[in-house]
C-alpha cells in the first residue's frame, strides 16, 4: 500500500509541474505580456471601426489579422466563408502543433502516441456600418434636438478585445516549450451573421480532427462588462454530461487560481451562479442557470456538436431574473440600459475615458490575465489521453509492478 501511494504521490507531482499557467520563463511577474495585445486590439478598432460582415472594412480587419499572425511566425489559412445571399467574408487559420499525447490502444492495451486539438477563437467583425451611425445620430438629434448626445462607434469590446486576447496567446504560445496539445486559433468572419464564420470552421474540419477535439475555447466581449466570467456551453445541462463538459471550464478557474491571478493582478474569473431555474436549452425542463450563459457567440456550433466549450466574457450575471442581466452596472454607461456589447457605447472615445486611468488600463489586464488563463489550459490534463509526464509516471510505474487506476470521461 505504501508502493501505491508513493507512485500515486509522484503523479500528483507531475500533474501539479505541468499545470496552469506555466511560470513565465523570463521571470516576468504573472501575464505581464506588455500593452502587445491592447495595442492591436486598439488598432484594430481604430482603423476599421465599421468592420460590419461583409464589409470593406471587415475585410481589411482581416487582412490585418493575417499580417500579424505571420509576423508572428505562423502559416495563415485563409478560409472563405459564404453568407446565405452569396456575399464574402474570411476566417483566418493559424495551427500550433503540439508534442502529443498518448493514449491507450483499445486492440493491443498499449499506449499510443496521439494528438488532441484545443481551438481558440474569436470574431474580429463589429456590429455597425458607418451609415447605421449615422442614421441613429441623425435620429438623436431630430428627437432630442441640441441636448441629443453624438455617439462614435468602434466596436472595441464587441470584439476587438477577443481578438487582442487571441493575439496574444498566439504570441505567448511560441515562447512555450513542451505544449502537449495542438493548438488552432481561427479569427472568425461574418459573426454577425449568424456566426457564419464559426458555423463553416466547424463544417469543414475533417473527421479526425474532430474526433480530438479536446474543447473550444471562445473570447468575446471582455473590455466594458463589470466582471469577467468563463462559463461551458448549453450542452453541459445534457444528463450525465456535466463533468465531461465542464471539465476544461473548472480547468480555467484552476489556472486562476493556481497563478493567483486575483491576488496579483486583482484579475477575478468568475462563472455564473445567478441559480435561476428556467428551461435554458428548450428540451422542456426547467435547469439552473449556473456555469453556463445565454450569451450566444462562435461557440454555439461547437456546443451543438457536443464539443466541451469555455466561453470568456465581461458581463453582470447577479440579478434576480435573466431579463435583468446586463453588461454594467456604471452610471456613466447606462444609454443603453447597462449593454455596451451591441450599442453605440462600444467605442474608444467613451470607454477609454472611463475604463483606462494612470493607474491601470483595463483592456489590458483583461486580455493579458485571460490569455494567461488559456495559455494554462494548454497544459492542463486530457479527459481521454495522457500527457507526456503523465505517461512518463505511468510507464515508471508499471516497471515497479505498480497498479494504478483511472477515471474514465465523464466519471468522477
Amino acid at each position: 500500500m505504501r508502493r501505491l501511494v508513493s507512485i500515486v504521490l509522484i503523479i500528483s507531482l507531475f500533474m501539479l509541474a505541468v499545470s496552469g499557467c506555466r511560470k513565465n520563463e523570463d521571470d516576468r511577474p504573472v501575464a505581464d505580456y506588455g500593452t502587445y495585445g491592447s495595442d492591436f486590439a486598439r488598432r484594430l478598432a481604430k482603423e476599421t471601426p465599421f468592420r460590419k460582415a461583409y464589409s470593406e472594412e471587415e475585410a481589411k480587419a482581416g487582412s490585418m489579422i493575417e499580417d500579424e499572425l505571420r509576423k508572428l511566425g505562423y502559416d495563415v489559412q485563409k478560409q472563405a466563408v459564404t453568407g446565405n445571399d452569396g456575399k464574402q467574408s474570411n476566417n483566418y487559420i493559424a495551427v500550433f502543433n503540439g508534442m502529443g499525447l498518448f493514449s491507450k490502444s483499445k486492440d493491443t492495451g498499449e499506449y499510443i502516441q496521439t494528438e488532441r486539438y484545443l481551438i481558440v477563437g474569436a470574431h474580429y467583425d463589429s456590429k455597425y456600418s458607418r451609415e447605421e451611425l449615422d442614421e441613429f445620430n441623425a435620429k438623436m438629434k431630430e428627437e432630442k434636438g441640441d441636448e441629443a448626445v453624438t455617439y462614435d462607434y468602434d466596436g472595441i469590446n464587441d470584439n476587438a478585445s477577443g481578438i487582442g486576447a487571441l493575439m496574444t496567446c498566439a504570441k505567448e504560445l511560441k515562447a512555450l516549450k513542451n505544449v502537449p496539445y495542438n493548438i488552432i486559433f481561427v479569427a472568425f468572419g461574418a459573426s454577425g451573421d449568424d456566426f457564419a464564420g464559426a458555423k463553416t470552421f466547424f463544417a469543414a474540419l475533417t473527421p479526425d480532427v474532430r474526433s480530438k477535439l479536446e474543447g473550444m475555447i471562445c473570447i468575446d466581449s471582455i473590455y466594458a462588462g463589470d466582471k469577467i466570467y468563463a462559463n461551458s456551453g448549453m450542452n453541459s445541462l445534457l444528463p450525465g454530461r456535466k463533468y465531461a463538459m465542464r471539465r476544461k471550464l473548472y480547468q480555467a478557474y484552476d489556472v486562476a487560481y493556481e497563478k493567483s491571478l486575483y491576488d496579483l493582478n486583482d484579475f477575478n474569473l468568475l462563472y455564473n451562479e445567478s441559480r435561476i431555474q428556467q428551461d435554458l436549452n428548450g428540451d422542456g425542463s426547467l435547469d439552473i442557470y449556473s456555469e453556463v450563459s445565454l450569451n450566444k457567440s462562435d461557440y454555439l456550433p461547437f456546443d451543438n456538436a457536443m464539443v466541451p466549450v469555455v466561453f470568456f466574457d465581461s458581463y453582470d450575471y447577479n440579478f434576480k431574473t435573466v431579463d435583468e442581466m446586463h453588461d454594467t452596472k456604471n452610471l456613466d454607461l447606462q444609454d443603453f440600459d447597462g449593454m455596451i456589447r451591441g450599442t453605440y457605447l462600444d467605442s474608444m472615445s467613451i470607454l477609454d475615458p472611463i475604463l483606462k486611468t494612470e493607474e491601470s488600463d483595463l483592456l489590458q489586464v483583461r486580455i493579458n490575465n485571460v490569455a494567461c488563463v488559456i495559455l494554462g489550459l494548454f497544459f492542463k490534463e486530457s479527459g481521454s489521453a495522457l500527457l507526456p509526464d503523465e505517461y512518463k509516471a505511468v510507464m515508471e510505474a508499471e516497471k515497479s509492478g505498480a497498479t494504478i487506476q483511472t477515471i474514465p470521461l465523464g466519471q468522477s
